[in-house]
């Protein structure tokens, strides 16, 4: 990919996330939860002077962390997602929160700028995971501390296929969802060293899941298809129930 179509999808990505940057910093889902706990337990009474929340979304990580930081750096592609953390973080007293427009996989900080580096569900939108994960590398000091919370996708090709399908159905931002073996081999080519695995299943009430990304009523029907005819292994992979509802694999991986 050259630089100029790597623009083009980063600005593809903010175009879909600009009209729906309300909706994820109100998702309940996106606002708890016990990877956020972790989070939160990991960075606190460490006295960790800046930290970067790399593709903050909706904010939660910053508005979490910044309780126990010197200041955290609310970092993403979408100027309104940014926006909405601002206004965010101000009408919670949070004024150690700031904003930076940038991409994972081109960030304007010097090297060894941060103590900790946070970033929870958005790595399956980078359009590079390997220069991602070595932007965060280098930002990070030497003695920092990581931890990247993502969704990850089953080791069997079957369900990976079906899980890849329904999440770009549903959004077409998606890029990947990377299996656990994926991303232990990402972080070691980025020069992490990997420290924790913590998995989890994350249940996603189907009518918020399209509708926090404003699926359209057409693709909704083919996520919807899908699902019906879905052989048993994936039924019972995802525990696909009537409304459409199902159960994700998600991991929290901490790194340094």
């Amino acid at each position: 990919m050259t630089e100029e179509h790597d623009a083009a999808y980063r600005a593809f990505t903010a175009r879909q996330y600009g009209m729906r940057a309300a909706d994820y910093v109100s998702s309940t889902v996106h606002a708890g939860g016990a990877d956020l706990d972790e989070i939160e337990r990991a960075v606190a009474g460490r006295g960790l002077a800046r930290v970067l929340d790399l593709g903050c979304g909706g904010g939660h990580v910053s508005y979490r962390a910044a309780p126990h930081v010197g200041q955290v750096v609310a970092c993403d592609v979408t100027p309104d997602m940014l926006d909405a953390v601002a206004r965010t973080a101000i009408e919670r007293g949070l004024d150690n929160i700031v904003t930076q427009r940038a991409a994972a996989e081109s960030l304007p900080f010097t090297d060894a700028a941060f103590d900790a580096v946070l970033c929870r569900f958005t790595a399956h939108h980078w359009r590079d995971i390997d220069a991602g994960l070595r932007e965060a590398r280098r930002v990070l000091k030497p003695d920092g501390l990581a931890i990247v919370v993502d969704v990850t996708a089953p080791a069997d090709p079957l369900c990976d296929s079906w899980l890849q399908t329904l999440e770009l159905l549903r959004d077409v931002s998606h890029a990947r969802d990377y299996s656990v073996a994926e991303w232990t081999a990402a972080f070691g080519r980025a020069g992490f060293a990997l420290q924790g695995v913590t998995p989890r299943r994350l249940r996603m009430e189907f009518a918020s899941w399209v509708a926090r990304a404003r699926t359209p009523t057409e693709r909704i029907d083919a996520i919807r298809s899908l699902q019906r005819a879905a052989p048993e292994i994936v039924a019972a992979r995802f525990a696909l129930e009537d409304d459409g509802s199902f159960l994700l694999d998600t991991t929290s991986f901490t790194v340094t």
